[in-house]
Protein backbone atom coordinates (compact mmCIF):
# COMPACT_ATOMS: atom_id res chain seq x y z
CA UNK A 1 0.00 0.00 0.00
CA UNK A 2 1.69 2.91 -1.00
CA UNK A 3 2.11 6.41 1.53
CA UNK A 4 1.01 9.77 0.50
CA UNK A 5 3.80 12.04 -0.06
CA UNK A 6 4.10 15.06 2.34
CA UNK A 7 3.16 17.13 -0.54
CA UNK A 8 -0.07 15.00 -1.69
CA UNK A 9 -0.70 15.25 1.92
CA UNK A 10 -0.82 18.78 1.83
CA UNK A 11 -2.26 18.94 -1.48
CA UNK A 12 -5.26 17.04 0.02
CA UNK A 13 -5.27 19.02 3.52
CA UNK A 14 -5.77 22.09 1.06
CA UNK A 15 -8.45 21.00 -1.12
CA UNK A 16 -10.67 18.87 1.49
CA UNK A 17 -10.51 22.99 3.80
CA UNK A 18 -11.48 24.43 0.58
CA UNK A 19 -14.61 21.73 -0.15
CA UNK A 20 -15.23 22.19 3.74
CA UNK A 21 -15.68 26.03 3.52
CA UNK A 22 -17.39 26.43 0.47
CA UNK A 23 -20.37 23.69 1.57
CA UNK A 24 -20.56 25.65 4.68
CA UNK A 25 -20.47 29.04 3.09
CA UNK A 26 -23.27 28.03 0.74
CA UNK A 27 -25.46 27.64 3.94
CA UNK A 28 -24.17 30.63 5.92
CA UNK A 29 -24.42 32.72 2.11
CA UNK A 30 -27.50 31.50 1.19
CA UNK A 31 -29.13 32.55 4.77
CA UNK A 32 -27.37 36.03 4.57
CA UNK A 33 -29.13 36.17 1.00
CA UNK A 34 -32.77 35.44 2.50
CA UNK A 35 -32.11 37.98 4.66
CA UNK A 36 -30.74 41.14 2.20
CA UNK A 37 -34.03 39.66 -0.16
CA UNK A 38 -36.64 40.09 3.40
CA UNK A 39 -34.90 43.97 4.10
CA UNK A 40 -35.99 45.06 0.72
CA UNK A 41 -39.66 44.93 1.32
CA UNK A 42 -39.34 45.29 5.07
CA UNK A 43 -37.41 48.48 5.09
CA UNK A 44 -39.54 50.16 2.40
CA UNK A 45 -42.58 49.50 4.49
CA UNK A 46 -40.64 51.06 7.01
CA UNK A 47 -39.07 54.41 5.18
CA UNK A 48 -41.03 54.80 1.66
CA UNK A 49 -39.58 54.85 -1.73
CA UNK A 50 -38.02 58.72 -1.04
CA UNK A 51 -36.31 57.55 2.54
CA UNK A 52 -35.36 54.11 1.87
CA UNK A 53 -33.63 55.53 -1.28
CA UNK A 54 -31.81 58.01 1.06
CA UNK A 55 -30.68 55.14 3.20
CA UNK A 56 -29.47 53.37 0.88
CA UNK A 57 -27.01 56.16 -0.74
CA UNK A 58 -26.06 56.36 2.85
CA UNK A 59 -25.12 52.67 3.32
CA UNK A 60 -23.15 52.57 -0.24
CA UNK A 61 -20.98 55.87 1.40
CA UNK A 62 -20.57 53.81 4.68
CA UNK A 63 -18.76 51.38 2.39
CA UNK A 64 -16.19 54.23 1.85
CA UNK A 65 -14.84 54.09 5.32
CA UNK A 66 -14.08 49.93 5.36
CA UNK A 67 -11.79 50.55 2.51
CA UNK A 68 -9.55 53.82 4.45
CA UNK A 69 -7.42 50.27 6.15
CA UNK A 70 -5.06 51.34 2.98
CA UNK A 71 -6.01 47.55 2.19
CA UNK A 72 -4.29 46.28 5.70
CA UNK A 73 -7.21 43.26 5.74
CA UNK A 74 -5.85 41.73 2.66
CA UNK A 75 -2.66 42.23 3.42
CA UNK A 76 -3.21 40.70 6.80
CA UNK A 77 -5.29 37.60 5.17
CA UNK A 78 -2.47 37.38 2.79
CA UNK A 79 0.33 37.27 5.50
CA UNK A 80 -1.38 35.00 7.89
CA UNK A 81 -1.46 32.58 4.54
CA UNK A 82 2.30 33.15 4.16
CA UNK A 83 3.06 32.17 8.20
CA UNK A 84 0.76 29.55 7.98
CA UNK A 85 2.62 27.81 4.89
CA UNK A 86 5.85 28.67 6.60
CA UNK A 87 4.63 27.49 10.37
CA UNK A 88 5.81 31.15 11.37
CA UNK A 89 3.31 31.38 14.60
CA UNK A 90 5.41 34.40 15.94
CA UNK A 91 5.25 36.50 12.71
CA UNK A 92 1.41 35.76 12.90
CA UNK A 93 0.65 37.19 15.91
CA UNK A 94 2.77 40.28 14.96
CA UNK A 95 1.15 40.81 11.85
CA UNK A 96 -2.11 40.88 13.61
CA UNK A 97 -1.06 42.56 16.75
CA UNK A 98 0.38 45.28 13.91
CA UNK A 99 -2.91 45.43 11.90
CA UNK A 100 -4.70 46.44 15.01
CA UNK A 101 -2.59 49.11 15.66
CA UNK A 102 -2.41 50.76 12.38
CA UNK A 103 -6.10 50.29 11.90
CA UNK A 104 -6.62 52.11 15.23
CA UNK A 105 -4.26 55.16 14.71
CA UNK A 106 -5.62 55.11 10.76
CA UNK A 107 -9.53 55.53 12.03
CA UNK A 108 -9.19 58.07 14.98
CA UNK A 109 -8.17 60.96 12.40
CA UNK A 110 -10.70 59.61 10.12
CA UNK A 111 -13.52 59.83 12.41
CA UNK A 112 -12.82 63.40 13.96
CA UNK A 113 -12.56 64.62 9.90
CA UNK A 114 -16.13 62.86 8.94
CA UNK A 115 -17.76 63.92 12.06
CA UNK A 116 -16.77 67.54 11.59
CA UNK A 117 -18.12 67.19 8.18
CA UNK A 118 -21.03 65.84 9.29
CA UNK A 119 -21.92 68.21 11.88
CA UNK A 120 -21.36 71.43 9.54
CA UNK A 121 -21.39 70.35 6.25
CA UNK A 122 -24.51 70.62 3.66
CA UNK A 123 -25.01 67.14 4.15
CA UNK A 124 -28.64 67.84 2.49
CA UNK A 125 -27.17 69.62 -0.43
CA UNK A 126 -24.51 67.17 -1.10
CA UNK A 127 -27.01 63.92 -1.09
CA UNK A 128 -29.58 66.17 -2.63
CA UNK A 129 -32.10 65.61 0.26
CA UNK A 130 -35.45 67.55 0.96
CA UNK A 131 -35.13 68.59 4.26
CA UNK A 132 -38.36 68.10 5.26
CA UNK A 133 -38.96 64.80 4.23
CA UNK A 134 -35.76 63.62 7.00
CA UNK A 135 -35.13 66.38 9.33
CA UNK A 136 -33.04 63.74 11.06
CA UNK A 137 -30.37 63.41 8.38
CA UNK A 138 -27.39 65.00 10.41
CA UNK A 139 -28.14 63.19 13.35
CA UNK A 140 -28.64 59.84 11.61
CA UNK A 141 -25.55 60.43 9.60
CA UNK A 142 -23.07 61.08 12.82
CA UNK A 143 -24.53 58.17 14.38
CA UNK A 144 -24.05 55.87 11.41
CA UNK A 145 -20.52 56.88 11.22
CA UNK A 146 -19.52 56.47 14.71
CA UNK A 147 -20.70 52.82 15.09
CA UNK A 148 -19.29 52.27 11.49
CA UNK A 149 -15.98 53.59 12.51
CA UNK A 150 -15.82 51.43 15.86
CA UNK A 151 -17.00 48.18 13.81
CA UNK A 152 -14.29 49.47 10.86
CA UNK A 153 -11.25 48.36 13.71
CA UNK A 154 -12.92 45.11 15.23
CA UNK A 155 -13.54 43.48 11.58
CA UNK A 156 -9.88 42.40 11.38
CA UNK A 157 -11.15 39.33 13.00
CA UNK A 158 -12.52 38.28 9.61
CA UNK A 159 -9.52 38.26 7.55
CA UNK A 160 -7.92 36.60 10.43
CA UNK A 161 -10.62 33.48 9.86
CA UNK A 162 -9.65 34.19 5.84
CA UNK A 163 -6.26 33.97 6.59
CA UNK A 164 -6.46 30.41 8.28
CA UNK A 165 -8.04 29.47 4.84
CA UNK A 166 -11.47 29.57 7.04
CA UNK A 167 -13.65 31.86 5.00
CA UNK A 168 -17.28 30.30 6.09
CA UNK A 169 -16.35 31.41 9.77
CA UNK A 170 -16.25 35.25 8.36
CA UNK A 171 -19.30 34.74 6.55
CA UNK A 172 -21.02 33.54 9.56
CA UNK A 173 -19.45 36.86 11.41
CA UNK A 174 -20.96 38.84 8.68
CA UNK A 175 -24.22 36.67 8.46
CA UNK A 176 -25.08 36.87 12.05
CA UNK A 177 -25.06 40.89 11.69
CA UNK A 178 -27.37 41.11 8.83
CA UNK A 179 -29.69 39.12 10.76
CA UNK A 180 -29.53 41.05 13.92
CA UNK A 181 -29.99 44.03 12.05
CA UNK A 182 -33.25 42.47 10.07
CA UNK A 183 -34.43 41.68 13.53
CA UNK A 184 -34.03 44.89 14.62
CA UNK A 185 -35.35 46.89 11.93
CA UNK A 186 -38.68 44.32 12.33
CA UNK A 187 -38.78 44.94 16.16
CA UNK A 188 -38.66 48.72 15.42
CA UNK A 189 -41.24 48.16 12.73
CA UNK A 190 -43.77 46.30 14.82
CA UNK A 191 -43.51 48.84 17.73
CA UNK A 192 -44.02 51.58 15.29
CA UNK A 193 -40.85 52.97 15.72
CA UNK A 194 -39.39 52.95 12.42
CA UNK A 195 -38.24 56.17 11.76
CA UNK A 196 -35.57 57.17 9.62
CA UNK A 197 -32.43 57.54 12.67
CA UNK A 198 -33.84 54.31 14.22
CA UNK A 199 -33.45 52.17 11.35
CA UNK A 200 -30.03 53.28 10.27
CA UNK A 201 -28.98 52.86 14.05
CA UNK A 202 -30.36 49.33 13.97
CA UNK A 203 -28.23 48.56 10.43
CA UNK A 204 -25.11 50.12 12.08
CA UNK A 205 -25.32 49.25 15.52
CA UNK A 206 -26.08 45.40 14.57
CA UNK A 207 -22.63 44.24 13.16
CA UNK A 208 -20.70 45.62 15.40
CA UNK A 209 -22.64 43.83 18.20
CA UNK A 210 -21.93 40.79 16.27
CA UNK A 211 -17.81 41.77 16.31
CA UNK A 212 -17.73 42.44 19.88
CA UNK A 213 -19.31 39.12 20.75
CA UNK A 214 -16.91 36.77 18.02
CA UNK A 215 -13.66 38.80 19.55
CA UNK A 216 -13.32 37.12 23.04
CA UNK A 217 -13.97 33.93 21.27
CA UNK A 218 -11.87 34.34 18.43
CA UNK A 219 -8.78 34.81 20.62
CA UNK A 220 -9.37 33.39 23.82
CA UNK A 221 -10.92 30.42 22.77
CA UNK A 222 -10.39 29.48 18.64
CA UNK A 223 -7.01 31.35 18.22
CA UNK A 224 -5.54 32.68 21.44
CA UNK A 225 -1.82 32.17 19.77
CA UNK A 226 -2.78 35.71 17.32
CA UNK A 227 -4.64 37.09 20.61
CA UNK A 228 -3.08 40.52 19.07
CA UNK A 229 -1.41 42.50 22.29
CA UNK A 230 0.53 45.91 22.04
CA UNK A 231 4.19 44.19 23.15
CA UNK A 232 3.77 42.05 19.64
CA UNK A 233 3.27 45.22 17.39
CA UNK A 234 5.96 45.32 14.85
CA UNK A 235 7.46 48.00 12.91
CA UNK A 236 8.87 45.52 10.80
CA UNK A 237 5.76 43.57 10.16
CA UNK A 238 3.40 46.65 9.75
CA UNK A 239 5.76 47.94 7.31
CA UNK A 240 5.35 44.61 5.39
CA UNK A 241 1.62 44.63 5.54
CA UNK A 242 1.53 48.22 4.31
CA UNK A 243 3.75 47.08 1.52
CA UNK A 244 1.32 44.48 0.62
CA UNK A 245 -2.08 46.44 1.83
CA UNK A 246 -1.33 49.65 -0.15
CA UNK A 247 -2.24 47.58 -3.58
CA UNK A 248 -4.94 46.43 -2.14
CA UNK A 249 -5.84 49.71 -1.21
CA UNK A 250 -5.30 50.80 -4.64
CA UNK A 251 -7.81 48.32 -5.77
CA UNK A 252 -10.20 49.04 -3.20
CA UNK A 253 -10.54 53.06 -4.05
CA UNK A 254 -10.74 51.80 -7.62
CA UNK A 255 -13.63 49.73 -6.50
CA UNK A 256 -15.11 52.63 -4.30
CA UNK A 257 -15.26 54.82 -7.56
CA UNK A 258 -16.44 52.64 -10.23
CA UNK A 259 -18.95 50.83 -8.36
CA UNK A 260 -20.23 52.13 -4.66
CA UNK A 261 -20.16 55.69 -5.90
CA UNK A 262 -23.69 54.67 -7.85
CA UNK A 263 -25.86 55.26 -5.58
CA UNK A 264 -24.47 58.48 -4.83
CA UNK A 265 -24.36 59.56 -8.67
CA UNK A 266 -28.04 58.28 -9.38
CA UNK A 267 -29.19 60.19 -6.48
CA UNK A 268 -27.21 63.43 -7.50
CA UNK A 269 -27.85 63.24 -11.57
CA UNK A 270 -31.27 61.78 -11.03
CA UNK A 271 -33.24 61.59 -7.92
CA UNK A 272 -32.88 59.43 -4.38
CA UNK A 273 -36.19 57.75 -5.34
CA UNK A 274 -34.04 56.10 -8.10
CA UNK A 275 -31.87 54.87 -5.95
CA UNK A 276 -34.57 52.26 -4.86
CA UNK A 277 -35.58 50.52 -8.51
CA UNK A 278 -31.81 50.20 -9.13
CA UNK A 279 -31.20 48.74 -5.87
CA UNK A 280 -33.46 46.72 -5.72
CA UNK A 281 -32.17 45.07 -9.35
CA UNK A 282 -28.55 44.90 -8.28
CA UNK A 283 -29.70 42.96 -5.00
CA UNK A 284 -31.91 40.38 -7.11
CA UNK A 285 -28.94 39.84 -9.85
CA UNK A 286 -26.21 39.78 -7.26
CA UNK A 287 -27.88 36.65 -5.87
CA UNK A 288 -25.66 35.32 -8.23
CA UNK A 289 -22.53 36.68 -6.92
CA UNK A 290 -22.86 35.96 -3.84
CA UNK A 291 -23.15 32.37 -4.63
CA UNK A 292 -20.08 32.45 -7.25
CA UNK A 293 -17.87 34.53 -4.34
CA UNK A 294 -18.92 31.33 -2.01
CA UNK A 295 -16.96 29.15 -4.39
CA UNK A 296 -14.49 31.73 -5.53
CA UNK A 297 -13.29 33.27 -2.36
CA UNK A 298 -11.63 29.98 -0.55
CA UNK A 299 -9.55 29.85 -3.50
CA UNK A 300 -7.90 33.35 -2.51
CA UNK A 301 -5.73 31.93 0.49
CA UNK A 302 -5.67 28.49 -0.67
CA UNK A 303 -3.90 29.92 -4.13
CA UNK A 304 -1.74 31.71 -1.56
CA UNK A 305 -1.04 28.32 0.05
CA UNK A 306 -0.45 26.47 -3.30
CA UNK A 307 2.29 29.23 -4.98
CA UNK A 308 4.09 29.62 -1.46
CA UNK A 309 4.56 25.82 -1.84
CA UNK A 310 5.06 26.10 -5.89
CA UNK A 311 1.97 23.89 -6.46
CA UNK A 312 1.15 25.11 -10.08
CA UNK A 313 -0.85 21.27 -10.78
CA UNK A 314 -3.23 22.52 -7.95
CA UNK A 315 -3.59 26.11 -9.24
CA UNK A 316 -4.26 24.87 -12.74
CA UNK A 317 -7.15 22.19 -11.69
CA UNK A 318 -8.78 24.81 -9.56
CA UNK A 319 -9.31 26.87 -12.71
CA UNK A 320 -10.78 24.10 -14.95
CA UNK A 321 -13.36 24.31 -12.15
CA UNK A 322 -13.58 27.93 -12.22
CA UNK A 323 -14.30 28.03 -15.81
CA UNK A 324 -17.25 25.77 -15.66
CA UNK A 325 -18.52 27.90 -13.12
CA UNK A 326 -18.23 30.95 -14.82
CA UNK A 327 -20.24 29.56 -17.31
CA UNK A 328 -22.81 28.31 -15.03
CA UNK A 329 -23.28 31.73 -13.79
CA UNK A 330 -23.46 33.14 -17.31
CA UNK A 331 -26.73 30.23 -17.91
CA UNK A 332 -28.06 31.52 -14.00
CA UNK A 333 -28.24 34.90 -15.02
CA UNK A 334 -30.15 34.62 -18.21
CA UNK A 335 -32.80 32.96 -16.96
CA UNK A 336 -32.96 35.42 -13.95
CA UNK A 337 -33.56 37.94 -16.44
CA UNK A 338 -36.00 36.38 -18.19
CA UNK A 339 -38.44 35.46 -14.82
CA UNK A 340 -37.52 38.82 -13.50
CA UNK A 341 -40.65 40.13 -13.85
CA UNK A 342 -42.88 37.39 -12.24
CA UNK A 343 -39.92 37.77 -9.52
CA UNK A 344 -40.55 41.56 -8.92
CA UNK A 345 -43.97 41.23 -8.63
CA UNK A 346 -43.89 38.51 -5.84
CA UNK A 347 -41.23 39.92 -4.18
CA UNK A 348 -41.87 43.64 -3.48
CA UNK A 349 -45.76 43.83 -5.48
CA UNK A 350 -46.34 47.66 -6.55
CA UNK A 351 -44.47 49.29 -4.09
CA UNK A 352 -41.83 49.92 -6.74
CA UNK A 353 -41.12 49.51 -10.61
CA UNK A 354 -38.02 48.56 -11.94
CA UNK A 355 -37.65 48.51 -15.65
CA UNK A 356 -36.40 45.15 -17.67
CA UNK A 357 -34.17 46.64 -19.64
CA UNK A 358 -32.56 47.60 -16.09
CA UNK A 359 -32.35 44.23 -15.16
CA UNK A 360 -31.17 43.35 -18.03
CA UNK A 361 -28.01 45.73 -17.70
CA UNK A 362 -27.11 45.03 -14.40
CA UNK A 363 -27.12 41.11 -15.17
CA UNK A 364 -24.44 41.94 -17.58
CA UNK A 365 -22.86 44.51 -14.83
CA UNK A 366 -22.83 41.46 -12.78
CA UNK A 367 -21.46 39.07 -15.12
CA UNK A 368 -18.65 41.18 -16.01
CA UNK A 369 -17.87 41.64 -12.33
CA UNK A 370 -18.09 37.69 -11.66
CA UNK A 371 -15.47 37.58 -14.65
CA UNK A 372 -12.80 39.65 -13.12
CA UNK A 373 -13.12 37.97 -9.99
CA UNK A 374 -12.59 34.56 -11.39
CA UNK A 375 -9.05 35.53 -12.31
CA UNK A 376 -8.67 38.47 -9.65
CA UNK A 377 -8.85 35.93 -6.93
CA UNK A 378 -6.46 33.87 -8.15
CA UNK A 379 -3.83 36.80 -8.90
CA UNK A 380 -4.69 38.50 -5.54
CA UNK A 381 -3.62 34.98 -3.88
CA UNK A 382 -0.30 34.94 -5.51
CA UNK A 383 0.36 38.80 -4.97
CA UNK A 384 -0.21 39.66 -9.14
CA UNK A 385 -1.32 43.31 -8.24
CA UNK A 386 1.05 45.61 -9.50
CA UNK A 387 -1.09 45.35 -13.43
CA UNK A 388 -4.59 45.71 -11.80
CA UNK A 389 -3.30 48.40 -10.12
CA UNK A 390 -2.31 49.98 -13.25
CA UNK A 391 -5.86 49.12 -14.89
CA UNK A 392 -7.67 51.31 -12.15
CA UNK A 393 -7.22 54.25 -14.38
CA UNK A 394 -10.14 53.18 -16.51
CA UNK A 395 -12.41 53.35 -12.50
CA UNK A 396 -11.15 57.31 -13.14
CA UNK A 397 -12.49 57.57 -15.70
CA UNK A 398 -16.59 56.21 -14.73
CA UNK A 399 -17.36 59.36 -13.14
CA UNK A 400 -16.61 62.26 -15.68
CA UNK A 401 -18.51 59.27 -17.98
CA UNK A 402 -21.41 58.85 -16.09
CA UNK A 403 -22.07 62.66 -15.72
CA UNK A 404 -21.22 62.98 -19.25
CA UNK A 405 -23.93 60.46 -20.75
CA UNK A 406 -26.46 61.25 -17.30
CA UNK A 407 -26.42 64.71 -18.59
CA UNK A 408 -26.50 64.32 -22.37
CA UNK A 409 -29.43 61.31 -21.99
CA UNK A 410 -31.33 62.10 -19.04
CA UNK A 411 -31.14 58.13 -19.00
CA UNK A 412 -30.10 55.92 -16.20
CA UNK A 413 -29.70 52.77 -18.76
CA UNK A 414 -27.13 54.87 -20.23
CA UNK A 415 -25.31 55.70 -16.75
CA UNK A 416 -25.66 51.86 -15.94
CA UNK A 417 -23.91 50.94 -19.69
CA UNK A 418 -21.05 52.95 -18.92
CA UNK A 419 -20.66 51.04 -15.48
CA UNK A 420 -20.56 47.79 -17.75
CA UNK A 421 -18.43 49.36 -19.94
CA UNK A 422 -15.66 50.44 -17.08
CA UNK A 423 -15.05 47.09 -16.25
CA UNK A 424 -13.94 45.63 -19.68
CA UNK A 425 -9.97 46.86 -19.90
CA UNK A 426 -9.36 44.93 -16.10
CA UNK A 427 -10.68 42.06 -17.34
CA UNK A 428 -9.28 41.48 -20.73
CA UNK A 429 -5.69 42.39 -19.07
CA UNK A 430 -6.84 40.03 -15.70
CA UNK A 431 -6.97 37.23 -18.01
CA UNK A 432 -4.05 37.53 -20.25
CA UNK A 433 -1.84 37.52 -17.46
CA UNK A 434 -3.02 34.70 -15.61
CA UNK A 435 -2.59 32.74 -18.59
CA UNK A 436 1.31 33.88 -18.74
CA UNK A 437 1.49 33.14 -14.83
CA UNK A 438 0.02 29.55 -15.26
CA UNK A 439 1.96 29.19 -18.49
CA UNK A 440 5.13 30.36 -17.32
CA UNK A 441 5.71 32.75 -19.91
CA UNK A 442 5.15 36.45 -17.98
CA UNK A 443 7.75 38.58 -18.01
CA UNK A 444 7.96 42.07 -17.21
CA UNK A 445 4.75 44.05 -15.77
CA UNK A 446 3.01 40.35 -16.63
CA UNK A 447 4.77 38.46 -13.12
CA UNK A 448 3.30 38.05 -10.07
CA UNK A 449 6.11 39.67 -7.32
CA UNK A 450 6.38 37.86 -3.87
CA UNK A 451 5.98 39.72 -1.29
CA UNK A 452 6.64 36.78 1.50
CA UNK A 453 9.92 37.78 3.16
CA UNK A 454 9.29 34.85 5.05
CA UNK A 455 12.70 35.32 7.72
Amino acid sequence: MTQSTPSETINQRRTSLLIKNILLSFFIKGWSAVVVLLMVPLTLKCLGSYQNGVWLTISSMLVWIDQMDIGLGNGLRNRLAIHRAHDQADHARQAVSSTVAMLTCIILPVYLLLAMLVWFGDVYGFLNVDARQIPELRTALLCAVTLVCITFVLKFIGNVYMGMQLPAASNFIMSLGQTLAMLFTWLLFISGKASFLNIVIANTLAPLLIYLAAYPYTFRIKYPQLRPTWRSVSLRSALQLGQLGVRFFWLQIAAIIQFMSANILISKFFTPEMVTPYQIAYRYMSLVMVFFTVVCMPFWNATTDAYERNDMTWIRNASHKMNLLTLLVFLLLAVMVAVSPWVYDLWIGDKCHVPFGMTALMATYIFLLVLSMRYSYFLNGIGALRLQIYMTASAFLFIPLAWLVSHTTHNIMWFMAVMCLCNLPGIVVNIIQFHKILGGTAKGIWKAERCNNTD
